[in-house]
């Protein structure tokens, strides 16, 4: 037990009067930096980023605690004109976690504005108050910043707007004052020393897939799943077998490349960033396995966690 507050590591403990607690959505576009933000919010990596689009395809938990409350953060997919199957269940994901929110936070990268036929859907969730965050204030001037607030914030039916930049964590404290300020009274949803509802093998599968978008280029990233087959914690190490699923035989050779080199790369660079998270060393083995049109495969979809 806490010689300090009398509560028991890991259990929720009785808020005081005025303890705030919400659901907070964070949506927008691909690549606005909706990730990022989240990371950045945290101090602490939980939602994979990279350059190329699309990087982000569940709904990852983060969670925000200090004495004022707690913030539920809701990360998700950017919203896309559907393709696959897999498309689908990414933007029920969003959808859902709209109407799950108290608040949404919508990301705008000033240089890529969703237009009015992009946030259609949205007129019929937009029932809670939205507050816009026009990311990457570090990169545009306050001109671009003001012009791409004004396109868009008729669209949203906007409660406030703020420049901030997520990499450079600037407007992040008074930010969160902010949403504390808009959150109802209650007590919080799990225990303040939580920081995701995700187990670790999510999280491990997740950083293999990044690696998957700075390895590989063109379709590969987006024709590929990552299963945990096994995670074995021992005292001095983590073992873990892993698959990377393909959508068709060529691409399997793509990912293993010539002698295996491209998988040999890919695992070590992986290992490095779950090593990090785990903070334990790890031996991590990969293999590539090909199951066809998996995207639009519902069995597949739903092994593979999409569940949405």
């Amino acid at each position: 037990m806490s010689e300090t507050d009398g509560t028991i590591p890991g259990l929720i403990p009785t808020p005081e009067k005025g303890y705030k607690s919400g659901y907070v959505t964070i949506m927008g576009k691909p690549n606005a930096g909706k990730s990022t933000f989240l990371n950045a919010i945290l101090g602490t990596k939980l939602s994979i980023i990279s350059p190329k689009v699309q990087t982000t395809r569940h709904r990852i938990t983060g969670i925000h605690s200090d004495e004022r409350g707690q913030i539920v953060f809701l990360d998700t997919p950017g919203f896309l004109e559907p393709r696959y199957g897999l498309h689908e269940k990414m933007m029920h994901a969003v959808r859902r976690s709209v109407e799950d929110a108290d608040l949404i936070l919508f990301i705008l990268d000033p240089g890529d504005v969703p237009t009015e036929e992009d946030l259609a859907w949205f007129a019929t969730y937009r029932k809670k108050p939205v507050l816009l965050m026009v990311n990457k204030s570090d990169r545009y001037d306050e001109a671009a910043v003001r012009r791409a607030a004004e396109q868009i914030e008729p669209l949203l039916a906007v409660r406030e707007t703020r420049a901030i930049s997520a990499l450079k964590l600037d407007g992040l404290p008074e930010l969160i004052d902010q949403i504390f300020g808009m959150l109802p009274e209650g007590p919080p949803f799990f225990p303040p020393d939580q920081l995701s509802e995700h187990p670790e093998r999510f999280f491990v599968s997740e950083l293999i897939r990044e690696q998957l978008f700075y390895q590989y280029r063109a379709e590969i990233p987006y024709s590929c799943a990552v299963n945990i087959i096994s995670f074995d914690v021992e005292p001095a190490i983590t073992r873990i077998d892993a698959e990377i699923v393909v959508s068709r035989s060529s691409q399997k050779g793509i990912v293993i490349g010539k002698g295996g080199a491209a998988l040999k790369k890919l695992g070590t660079e992986a290992r490095k960033e779950i090593e990090r998270f785990l903070d334990t060393k790890v031996y991590l083995n990969i293999f590539v396995k090909v199951r066809e049109k998996w995207r639009d495969n519902e069995t597949f979809l739903r092994s593979y966690g999409y569940n949405s």
